[in-house]
């Protein structure tokens, strides 16, 4: 699985995906490695991944005899909640005009892993970046970023709007200064291309391996796609046809998934 992905990213999909019950089940550490190297990560950078997850306070590990489990932490809890809501609204609902979100922070360096979250975060919630420290996202954000700004307890380095663009603006110009629209037309119809064609797995391992990527590609949407109004500016030829294909296949692939995954991962 050589697209560019990082195992630390590949084992919150896993585990986004896979446990249920989020709150108690608790998954033996020597699975994941196993399954991180059916995706072509070797044994050392899978443990490396699983320790800096329980380093950033994602992951709780016990030890149980000789074996070590990890369990989902309240903060990964709340990070899969947010990521749910995103992934599976994406493209569902038509977005209306209404009020848009401009936020501007000045987090000192200081407070630069504080800084660094909150833009990966802001990203997922659809934000753009239209310079240093400027932020817009297309819809009214207000209490989500409240959140996240109190979570990190950045509130008073932040600053935060609720307005709407002018009329006489020429909306498509600038809002290509926030989000790169072309590339986002082009990555959709890469998405359609790709999986559209994916044949029937013949393992449960092979269904496994293709749901894990379909998710983590499917993943990346949130982030690179605004939901602009559809009347403002013109929604992505293959958006609908990707959210279509990502919501079969990701029901289709479930039960021999998660047959390999629990295998795997029982001690």
């Amino acid at each position: 699985m050589d697209d560019g992905f990082s195992p630390q990213e590949l084992v919150m999909t896993l585990l986004g995906s896979h446990v249920q019950p989020r709150e108690t089940r608790r998954v033996w550490s020597g699975g994941l490695v196993l399954l991180l190297a059916e995706l072509g990560f070797s044994d050392g950078a899978a443990r490396i991944a699983l320790a800096r997850l329980a380093h950033r306070d994602l992951l709780a590990r016990h030890k149980e005899g000789r074996h070590v489990h990890y369990s989902l932490t309240r903060r990964t809890l709340a990070v899969l909640e947010d990521g749910d809501r995103r992934i599976f609204s994406l493209g569902r609902a038509e977005r209306p005009s209404g009020d848009w979100t401009v936020l501007w922070q000045s987090i000192p360096e200081t407070r630069r892993r504080a800084r660094e979250r909150l833009v990966r975060r802001l990203r997922f919630l659809g934000f753009g970046s239209l310079q240093d420290g400027t932020w817009l996202a297309p819809l009214d954000r207000e209490a989500e970023v409240l959140a996240l700004l109190a979570e990190l307890d950045v509130t008073e380095h932040a600053g935060l709007m609720l307005g709407r663009p002018s009329a006489a603006l020429d909306l498509r110009a600038f809002v290509t200064r926030a989000w790169d629209l072309d590339e986002l037309d082009r990555r959709y119809r890469k998405f359609v291309a790709e999986f559209g064609s994916a044949g029937e797995p013949a393992t449960d391992r092979d269904a496994f391996r293709l749901r894990t990527r379909l998710v983590h590609t499917f993943r990346e949407f949130p982030a690179l796609d605004p939901e602009l109004p559809g009347e403002l500016v013109p929604v992505p030829g293959k958006r609908a046809a990707a959210v279509a294909l990502f919501h079969d296949l990701y029901a289709a692939l479930a039960p021999a998934a998660q047959r390999h995954f629990d295998e795997v991962t029982r001690v």
